[in-house]
């Protein structure tokens, strides 16, 4: 091949590992948000509904504060063994791609860039180390503008949000 197609080459593959490292490192990054949710709940109906529902998804309640009528629950996140080996696969074939571009440029040190092909499972075991966490969920309960309606602030992951909403027909402020 010519020079400048393996120099173009070289480059494409540098910025797909980029890349793909950027994409294992965001797999074990904190997604909690904060959003205000109405409901057409009482508050202690509400309350009541709340730790029910945290309940169910193996939440425990960690802290209470009646002055500010805020609730606070923890729960264990286990890591996702489909997503390790997702991750470790996606590793190897990015690896792949740049010993194969490597092999072209350094012929000579061939064998050398295929060993490097032994550090794609190093994604999964970040990825494991990494996921598994201890999530905390903060409920704070305030009576809406209406004596009928509830204003719930919530702080907790993205996808835990995302389900709570949808399983109590929570409505976004």
């Amino acid at each position: 091949m010519t020079q400048p197609v393996i120099a173009s080459t070289l480059l494409l593959t540098v910025l797909l590992m980029i890349g793909l490292f950027f994409f294992i490192r965001a797999s074990v990054k904190d997604r909690t948000q904060e959003v205000r949710l109405l409901s057409d709940q009482s508050e202690d109906s509400l309350l009541s509904q709340l730790r029910a529902y945290f309940g169910q998804r193996s939440y425990r309640v960690a802290a209470i504060d009646a002055n500010l009528n805020q609730v606070t629950f923890e729960g264990d996140v286990r890591p996702s063994v489909f997503l390790a080996v997702f991750l470790s696969f996606l590793a190897s074939i990015g690896v792949l791609c740049f010993v194969l571009v490597l092999s072209m440029v350094l012929p000579d040190w061939s064998n050398f860039w295929f060993g490097l092909l032994l550090l794609s499972p190093l994604a999964g075991v970040f990825y494991w180390k990494g996921a598994g966490r201890v999530e905390q969920v903060s409920l704070k309960v305030e009576p809406g503008a209406d004596a009928a309606q509830s204003v719930i602030t919530v702080k907790a992951h993205r996808d835990e949000l995302a389900e709570l909403q949808r399983t109590l027909e929570l409505k976004a402020e």
